[in-house]
């Protein structure tokens, strides 16, 4: 048992410090954009006009981005995952099987990232901020750069707690969780090629809980959740 736990922390760790160093360095895990890909395809002015949520709807396909912020008085109940991060209590039992379907595979999932507060939020934005800083980059070019990387605070999905970041001991932990989320009601959330609709570049690590009704649908379409809404 012993041997079991220092296991587990060893691993949780690790994958802590991959997942820490992807965010900080902003490497690409997979066919998505660097900075670079976001200055030569600019976010369209008009899109934030083409994907305001006009229906609150039901609670798993609440919408949160950039364009449209956390409902004022939004309240949930949260549980502890492995690992001490928080979800919302709801999304819990579907997480868990996603998990462990992932486990039997030998991926050695681990949840990195959930629920986040307001101050957690604008913690990161300001770190993000602060290093293209001492990269050389004025204040506004600064922030510009670091909206790209890090939701605006009031604006994260992870403030939701219907959000994940998702690690492994290995990538092959992000083509799995591609094909197999949608079973869970858990979707992509933050795919390449839908970067000027979402507002976020590629996350391979980021899932949303959306339900296995609207899941599989936006699976077989190929939609994101905007386009689905819409």
């Amino acid at each position: 048992m012993k041997q079991n736990m220092q296991r587990k922390e060893k691993r949780y760790k690790k994958t802590v410090r991959l997942f820490l160093a992807s965010l900080c360095l902003g490497l690409i895990l997979t066919t998505g954009c660097g900075i670079a890909g976001i200055e030569e395809q600019p976010l369209p002015a008009e899109t934030s006009k083409n994907h305001k949520q006009t229906d609150a709807g039901p609670w798993y396909l609440t919408l949160v981005n950039r364009w449209n912020p956390l409902p004022e008085n939004y309240d949930l109940e949260l549980a502890e995952v492995e690992g001490g991060e928080l979800v919302d209590q709801r999304i819990y039992d579907s997480l868990m099987e996603m998990l462990e379907a992932a486990e039997a595979e030998g991926l050695a999932p681990i949840v990195v990232s959930g629920y986040r507060t307001r101050a957690v939020q604008q913690r990161f934005m300001d770190e993000k901020i602060a290093e293209f800083r001492q990269e050389g980059f004025s204040e506004s070019e600064a922030r510009e750069l670091a909206e790209q990387w890090v939701a605006i605070p009031g604006t994260s999905e992870h403030e939701l707690g219907l959000a994940v970041d998702i690690n492994g001991d290995t990538y092959d932990i992000y083509p799995w969780l591609q094909e197999n989320s949608y079973k869970y009601g858990f979707i992509f959330r933050c795919p390449a090629d839908k970067q000027n609709i979402t507002g976020i570049a590629e996350e391979v690590w980021h899932y949303r809980y959306v339900g296995v009704k609207a899941a599989t649908e936006m699976y077989e379409s190929g939609l994101c959740l905007e386009e689905y809404l819409e």
